[in-house]
């Protein structure tokens, strides 16, 4: 057996802690959760409670920018998030290349992240689904346009969430958080712009509105489906749907690319100042 100086093997040990701690350091971006490290699977999700995560977003004033929605019936109706669409002059939905429609009405929550837009019909609207029987780790598919272009996300349904407002606005609302776990290979960087997007289970149903993103986290928060019946309800407005198509992690690429060729899922322009338009 050849024989190992005790100033190597002291070395060896020494780079090893070193490495071991500078791996870990705690700013440093956070991996998207994988499916095996969701706790409770296959659990029913429960519902809000008080020590449930809470999540801080400050609502700054409005200005110009892009967003997502999605038709929820034929009346030419359209969900949305309200941050997209608040204190803008102008707003239009995206209907083929570099042709806008201007949006007829826009009706935002009182307590919600929830905005309602009125505009031509749409000849494909999503199944909507708002009972609040879920399960934690069931899949999610987040359409829309990130960072102004088309693009969708995968996800893992991990909980409930608080999702705290100040800022413009102020404010409580229940959400679910969903952990990323795939996305458009050339998309990086964040997910701005998918706000107001559907998430779509894997049964091809829509249960929730895209509100907030946690990039670090690799986290995607929707608007619980009990804001969006109660939003809907208070504004007497019955969302009737296609016949979903179940999606999976393989195919959820495709099903994006019609959804918004189909005029299912649309991009959203704000332009707070009406005379630069």
């Amino acid at each position: 057996m050849r024989f190992v100086p005790d100033w190597l093997v002291y070395t060896l040990v020494l780079l090893a802690i070193v490495g071991g701690v500078f791996s870990n350091t705690p700013d440093q971006d956070a991996p998207p959760a994988t499916p095996d490290s969701i706790e409770r699977e296959g659990a029913t999700l429960p519902p809000p409670s008080a020590f449930d995560e809470t999540i801080l977003v400050r609502v700054e004033s409005p200005k110009d920018g892009l967003g997502t929605a999605f038709s929820i019936n034929t009346e030419g109706q359209y969900l949305t998030a309200r941050h997209v669409v608040e204190g803008c002059e102008d707003i239009s939905l995206l209907v083929a290349p570099n042709r806008y429609l201007d949006v007829e009405e826009v009706t935002l929550s009182e307590n919600s992240d929830l905005a309602l837009i009125t505009a031509p019909p749409s000849l494909a609207p999503v199944a909507l689904d708002t009972s609040a029987d879920m399960t934690v780790g069931s899949y999610g598919f987040h359409v829309g346009y990130p960072q102004g272009r088309p693009g969708e996300a995968a996800s893992r349904l991990i909980s409930r969430s608080r999702l705290v407002t100040s800022g413009l606005r102020s404010g409580e609302e229940p959400v679910l958080a969903w952990a990323e776990t795939g996305r458009t290979s050339d998309l990086d960087g964040s997910l701005g712009g998918l706000s107001g997007g559907p998430v779509y289970d894997a049964d091809g149903k829509v249960r929730g509105v895209i509100i907030a993103e946690s990039p670090r986290r690799g986290r995607i928060y929707s608007a619980s489906p009990e804001a969006i019946a109660r939003f809907l309800e208070e504004q007497g407005v019955e969302p009737l749907g296609d016949r979903p198509v179940p999606i999976s992690p393989q195919s959820y690429g495709g099903m994006a690319d019609r959804a918004r060729q189909s005029l299912q899922v649309v991009k959203v322009a704000c332009s707070v100042d009406s005379s630069h338009s």
